[in-house]
């Protein structure tokens, strides 16, 4: 016999996976644990990326999941969410809106200037912009703009400024 918490368990899944199916369907591209508290956002697709390795499938996707367990999240703790969808288009500000909302992270990480201008677009509209490297509340999210986090990894100064950045958004403790 089911307990409440393990009916309710199955009906929060079976919704989560209904809400990415129908984000798939839209084309929209994501990667790793959709529970997850941080999304990390990537606006420009890599080589491995277009060659169909899937979101965050390079050097870029390794060094920001070494990032985010260096700060505490745990291994499974990220999701990657593209701003291309499955052909190549750039998604619409509202269906990124859209993918967001139904992640629904406590963090995201706009990885680079068209993440960043995506992100912002979706919540504040294209008059505004997103500072790069400083942590801004979004409709309850943390949002932090790396500024070209795969450009970063051939410097060893810029590397310590992307880590600088990361810093800011320690796991968040409990209670949220």
């Amino acid at each position: 016999m089911d307990s409440g918490f393990e009916r309710t368990t199955r009906v929060f899944a079976a919704k989560t996976r209904t809400e990415l199916a129908r984000l798939a369907k839209k084309g929209v591209l994501t990667v790793g644990n959709a529970f997850s508290s941080v999304v990390l956002v990537k606006g420009v697709p890599n080589e491995a990326e277009r060659d169909g390795g899937g979101v965050l499938a390079g050097t870029d996707g390794m060094a920001l999941r070494a990032a985010l367990s260096k700060l505490g999240y745990a291994p499974e703790d990220w999701c990657g969410l593209a701003c291309w969808d499955a052909n190549g288009g750039l998604l619409s500000p509202e269906l990124l809106r859209l993918a967001l909302a139904t992640l629904d992270p406590a963090t995201v990480v706009a990885c680079d200037d068209v993440a960043a201008t995506l992100v912002c677009n979706a919540f504040l509209g294209d008059l505004f912009s997103l500072e790069v490297g400083r942590v801004t509340i979004l409709d309850g999210m943390r949002v932090l703009t790396l500024g070209g986090f795969e450009a970063a990894l051939g410097s060893m100064p810029a590397k310590q400024l992307m880590w600088a950045r990361l810093k800011q958004i320690p796991p968040l403790a409990e209670p949220y």
